[in-house]
């Protein structure tokens, strides 16, 4: 059962759960050798704390962006060994935030180990930049971007993620997004969700993670491939690995453009997309924003393919 695909998509933070991905890693010997090569190239058994560990523990962000980005490679391949995914019919990769690693990774740009020492690294600092300097997110719900960025201007905080056309998140100091939350709630946002979140992601508090990376970054191989992959800073494809070590780095710092990137993927023919990885949170953010595009699970296309089988 061969899936016609234009788009494969990588979840990012807040999708990890305990046990994710158990059933690929007893069921098909490729995923199991996912987890094996990370869990070497960070010399830690990470596929045991995310299979039977703590939750706390996997949410902690300098464990779950290396375990996120895990599971999504482990989904990658497996669906491309059942032969669901046809990379000569994939027109684009992207993911969010974390996620855009993981399709760096699943492009060819990044070989997995590598992939694995970065987001390590990148939830470290990132963790180490949330004490320095404490903040939070809030989802505002049922909001455009230019309302929210108003919102988020009049408050002193940013925006950190641009979701779909209902659903833009700030992020900032805390008070500053307490204030945020009661303003839009004033301007009759439907509604205003501080976030369970260690810090200010995607925003200028972010900046000493930002720095420690670029040397990281830039003495990481980027390999050259024919697959696009779209930047959440662009919302366009890459153009070489220079670009791909600058975004990727201010990345760290600024919005991420999920909408603008969806749009950007189906305006230029992208007629299906995937979700390769646990759950289906871009699923529905896409589905809010597309709405003549279907959308695909991996989860999903899995469960149908053994029934079939």
């Amino acid at each position: 059962m061969k899936i016609n695909t234009s788009a494969l998509v990588f979840p990012g933070q807040g999708s990890q759960k305990i046990g994710m991905g158990k059933d690929l890693y007893d069921n098909y010997a490729i995923a199991k050798e996912v987890y094996t090569r990370v869990d070497n190239a960070l010399e830690f058994k990470l596929s045991e704390l995310i299979f039977d560990g703590n939750q706390e523990e996997l949410n902690l962000t300098s464990n779950a962006q290396p375990a996120i980005m895990a599971t999504s490679i482990a989904y990658f391949e497996v669906l491309k060994k059942l032969g669901i995914i046809d990379l000569d019919n994939v027109k684009f990769m992207a993911g969010h935030s974390l996620g855009e690693y993981s399709a760096l990774c699943a492009a060819g740009v990044l070989t997995l180990e590598d992939t694995a020492k970065l987001l390590k690294l990148r939830g470290q600092y990132m963790m180490q930049a949330c004490v320095e300097n404490q903040g939070s997110m809030a989802a505002l719900i049922g909001v455009d971007f230019e309302k929210a960025k108003m919102i988020a201007d009049d408050c002193g905080c940013f925006v950190g993620n641009s979701n779909s056309p209902a659903q833009i998140v700030l992020s900032g100091e805390v008070k500053n997004i307490e204030n945020a939350c009661e303003k839009a709630k004033e301007q009759g946002v439907k509604r205003a969700v501080i976030l369970p979140v260690s810090g200010a992601f995607h925003s200028p508090l972010m900046q000493s993670a930002a720095d420690k990376m670029v040397d990281v970054i830039n003495n990481t191989k980027f390999a050259i491939t024919d697959v696009n992959v779209v930047s959440n800073l662009t919302a366009q494809e890459y153009k070489n690995s220079e670009e791909m070590k600058d975004l990727l780095v201010k990345q760290i710092t600024n919005t991420v453009k999920w909408q603008e990137s969806v749009n950007y993927m189906a305006n230029c023919g992208a007629t299906k997309f995937i979700e390769v990885g646990f759950g289906n949170v871009l699923s529905g953010l896409i589905k809010k924003t597309l709405t003549d595009i279907p959308v695909e699970t991996a989860e999903d296309l899995l469960k149908t393919y053994n029934e079939v089988a």
